[in-house]
């Protein structure tokens, strides 16, 4: 299964947020609802894929496309669904999760914690790896990235220590959203082998 985590550092972390201004007022939760867009939605389906959303290092929302019913592909109301998820994040007890909405659940988990219960090859996705092409494509991949912020030096020294590759998708800095699409486009196409 593809899995994507993506590092959320600005957006907040109860739901009190307008739905109507998510670049400013939910610091930037745009970006982490267009990646899940990217992550899960084809032109008329929904892949077999997850995404979690690290927000502020304390909760992590997954959506999970085999599960996830009536999504739709926009913005708001994807920032809908994470509103609804932060409401309910009194239910997310210790590191069991609330499920707001089948295929989506939040959890009390912030970024190393979410790393240690995902099973995959764990690939970083930044501008300064190995170039997608001089690359296999993984098994069952979990593609780490971060919004529009660098990673921290933390999470920076926790992806070096545990990364198994590094990679970037081209020679030119693309947006969160379109890194995920290179990405499926590389597995898609088993390493850009086949079409």
């Amino acid at each position: 299964m593809r899995q994507f985590v993506v590092v959320g550092h600005d957006v907040p972390t109860t739901e009190g947020f307008p739905l109507d201004d998510l670049p400013s007022a939910a610091g930037r939760l745009d970006v982490l609802c267009r990646c899940v867009n990217s992550a899960l939605f084809l032109s008329h389906g929904i892949r077999d894929a997850r995404v979690h959303l690290v927000l502020a290092d304390e909760y992590t929302v997954t959506f999970d496309g085999a599960t996830a019913r009536n999504l739709n592909p926009d913005e708001r109301s994807t920032a809908a669904r994470i509103r609804n998820a932060l409401a309910e994040r009194e239910n997310a007890i210790g590191h069991m999760p609330a499920e707001p909405s089948p295929g989506v659940e939040l959890r009390r988990l912030g970024f190393e914690a979410t790393l240690d219960r995902l099973d995959g090859t764990l690939v970083e996705l930044h501008e300064e790896g190995t170039p997608l092409p001089e690359q296999d494509p993984p098994t069952d991949p979990v593609f780490v990235l971060s919004d529009h912020n660098d990673f921290t030096g933390e999470e920076a020294d926790l992806l070096a220590a545990r990364s198994d590759a590094r990679v970037r998708v081209g020679p030119e800095l693309l947006h969160a959203d379109h890194t995920i699409t290179v990405a499926h486009n590389w597995l898609d196409t088993d390493g850009y082998a086949s079409y």
